[in-house]
């Protein structure tokens, strides 16, 4: 019993080669967007000395199977289409990536003025029967926390809410 419990507890790691790790990470790279920073990350777990890592992104980069602008457009795309993320909570995520800021601006202008309004308005429609408070005042501070948590910007909060009213 106490050999079977060591065997499971042992880490099993797998030291790849410069070939074997670009392989994965381009089968990755084709499959789904990445940026620089998931990349790294992930060959840092892999514990891949660091001057082949940086190899491994320069080539990928190169080869065009990492570009940091289309994955912030597509970022931008997929947390506000199935997510629901405002402006500010998208911002700081690609941020926290550490996408360029120009990129995250060019993937910004991916989110329409009308389309962000109108997922807030549903958003703060759906939420508003879940919410219970003393008062009208109390639901409405509430509702706003919500939507600033969703990243929403407050103006776009008061704007929707004061046609909901």
């Amino acid at each position: 019993m106490n050999l079977i419990i060591s065997r499971k507890m042992e880490k099993r790691k797998h030291i790849y080669t410069e070939q074997e790790a670009y392989q994965k990470l381009s089968a990755l790279c084709a499959m789904s967007e990445q940026c620089c920073h998931d990349v790294q990350q992930k060959l840092k777990r892999w514990e891949v000395a660091e001057d082949m890592a940086e190899r491994i992104v320069a080539k990928l980069v190169k080869e065009k199977f990492i570009d940091e602008e289309r994955y912030a457009r597509a970022f931008v795309r997929d947390k506000f289409r199935y997510n629901h993320w405002g402006r500010v909570k998208i911002e700081h995520e690609l941020k926290l990536k550490r996408i360029a800021s120009r990129h995250i601006e060019q993937g910004l202008e991916e989110l329409k003025e009308e389309d962000n309004l109108e997922t807030l308005r549903q958003l703060i429609e759906k939420k508003r029967p879940s919410v219970k408070g003393k008062n009208e005042y109390e639901i409405k501070v509430k509702l706003i926390r919500f939507a600033l948590g969703r990243g929403f910007e407050m103006d776009d909060i008061m704007r929707v809410y004061g046609d909901l009213e």
